[in-house]
């Protein structure tokens, strides 16, 4: 079996800030285990090429480079080993499972050997390796990757789904007959229902082309070999990747696990993605629900919310918790079936920007060419309720009879939304248990302002009553750099000002830092800044 591992080295450098969630012991519970990572994408798009950032008045307004999540942060062991300080994970740093130093086809598994070798690895002293889930594997995708579908040539100058400053990677194997973007990744997740003529079919992740589809567990047809696959295994945090929603009453629906409120309901019509984005700021404008400040979830955000456990053909509904609303439709083949859904994100390929990432609900359908060449072509679920591809932003669908790529992707353009806004869980990472109920109250608002900021930020705070506080900046170790304030201070408003400097007056470097306030020695809130120099 094929388990060995050897460290190799990337150079591909993400130009992206990292960060990390340090943990306070005291006083504190953080009731998130499920933080979705953030998309890294800092390039905004048209329908078709890059563009400035747009303003409150554009149509492409508020997409998903516009808005700021949780940014990736890892941290290399020097034992083969990841740790993700945003999700919690630990994963296998190298898909050299034959640990010769290159990446290439004979380090692939099929779903069975993968799914076996997990339970036998030995990496870094640690023996508790997984396969991972769909929704764990979907946590490292980074959307600053450019699809190279139809490229042929080097892959030297290439920018994967991955960061490759942490994780060895490397393209389809060529030499092997392989193509470039055969680099899917296998996870743990069984498709509900069957793909293709009837296939038993696996959830992967593609780090070339980036997108979630679904993969034979056998042959690919014309072949005798079952699908071979890469593999990072992963330990840690068992209830990543599980929801945890609560129905408000109010039309949304709160997921105390990532942190992210949704409306129950959907847009109940198809839009293009220049049409999503505005309808996503006039909703705001309406106060909707009472709430102004929506946005157009990004794709990983969106696929947070599938339900792996559910298809159209095993439970006749959508992969969706029946806590949701959602409108179906009646698909190309005339069957009841359930929407695409948009995403913020764009999925950029080797010349434009003018497809964006969705996540399919319902069959994730193409039209197969049966026999190959034969010109007669079969409607098929290729992919699996749950994947996550990708569609032209504008156009006519009409225009694509049988669909687009190697499956024949039916393109659909007028896709759905569903919107969604941060909220704060009561026992989440923004809001702290205290040990003294009398003080819960003490401090009304805590925030910074500008966020980023360069030079300098100003941090105000409220008050209820006079109180001791204190005013410190902690680095992204935990370490505490800077005490700005530790004085009493009447109720009401103030406000310091932290000028990016530690307590010897030298200029910090760029990266996330934490302000805490403490309020008479026991109650304290702690918010995340950014310094961009």
């Amino acid at each position: 079996m094929k388990k060995n591992y050897k460290v190799t080295k990337r150079n591909l450098k993400l130009k992206y800030f990292f960060f990390i969630i340090f943990i306070i012991t005291f006083s504190i519970t953080n009731a998130l285990n499920y933080e979705i990572v953030d998309t890294g994408q800092v390039i905004f798009y048209n329908n078709t090429q890059e563009i400035t950032a747009p303003d409150s008045n554009s149509s492409f307004y508020c997409q998903d480079a516009q808005i700021n999540g949780n940014l990736p942060s890892y941290t290399d062991n020097g034992d083969g080993t990841i740790s993700d300080i945003v999700t919690g994970l630990m994963w296998s740093k190298t898909c050299d499972t034959d640990g010769d130093g290159d990446i290439d086809y004979e380090d692939k598994l099929s779903y069975e050997e993968a799914f076996a070798s997990a339970q036998n690895v030995n990496i870094g002293n640690y023996t508790d390796w997984r396969l991972p889930s769909i929704k764990e594997q979907y946590s490292l995708i980074l959307f600053n990757g450019i699809d190279p579908s139809g490229y042929q040539g080097s892959t030297t100058d290439l920018v994967p789904f991955i960061n490759t400053d942490y994780f060895d990677f490397a393209y389809g194997d060529e030499n092997a007959g392989e193509r470039i973007i055969d680099a899917q990744f296998a996870t743990s997740n069984l498709y509900v229902s069957t793909t293709m003529n009837g296939d038993e079919t696996m959830f992967g992740v593609n780090f070339a082309d980036g997108r979630i589809k679904g993969y034979p567990t056998g042959p690919m047809p014309g072949q005798t070999e079952d699908k071979q696959f890469y593999v990072y295994y992963v330990r840690g945090n068992s209830e990543y990747g599980i929801n945890d929603f609560e129905d408000n009453g109010d039309g949304t629906i709160s997921d105390n696990a990532t942190g992210l409120m949704w409306s129950k309901n959907d847009s109940e019509e198809g839009l293009n993605w220049e049409e999503a984005l505005a309808w996503v700021q006039q909703k705001n404008s309406e106060n909707f629900l009472g709430y102004s400040d929506w946005y157009l979830p990004n794709v990983k955000e969106l696929q947070s919310i599938i339900d792996y456990t559910r298809s159209p053909e095993s439970s006749d509904s959508a992969a969706l918790d029946p806590i949701f609303d959602i409108t179906s439709i009646t698909n190309v083949g005339g069957e009841t079936d359930y929407p695409y859904f948009w995403s913020g994100t764009t999925h950029a390929n080797m010349t434009n920007g003018s497809y964006a990432s969705y996540v399919s609900f319902g069959r994730a359908l193409g039209w197969m060419e049966m026999p190959p060449n034969s010109g007669n072509y079969t409607l098929m679920d290729v992919h699996g309720a749950g994947a996550q591809r990708s569609d032209p932003k504008s156009g006519d669908p009409s225009n694509f009879p049988y669909g687009h790529g190697p499956q024949g992707d039916v393109i659909r353009i007028y896709n759905y939304v569903r919107l969604i806004r941060n909220f704060e869980p009561i026992t989440g990472s923004n809001n702290y248990e205290v040990e003294d109920p009398a003080l819960q109250c003490a401090i009304k608002s805590l925030e910074n302002y500008p966020n980023p900021f360069n030079p300098s930020t100003t941090i105000e705070f409220s008050i209820q009553n006079d109180s001791d506080i204190d005013v410190s900046i902690y680095n992204i170790k935990g370490q505490r750099i800077r005490n700005l304030t530790q004085n009493e201070f009447s109720k009401g408003n103030h406000s310091i000002i932290w000028n990016g400097d530690d307590e010897f007056g030298k200029p910090v470097s760029s990266g996330i830092y934490y302000y805490k306030l403490n309020v008479n020695c026991k109650t304290e809130l702690v918010k995340k800044c950014l310094l961009l120099k």
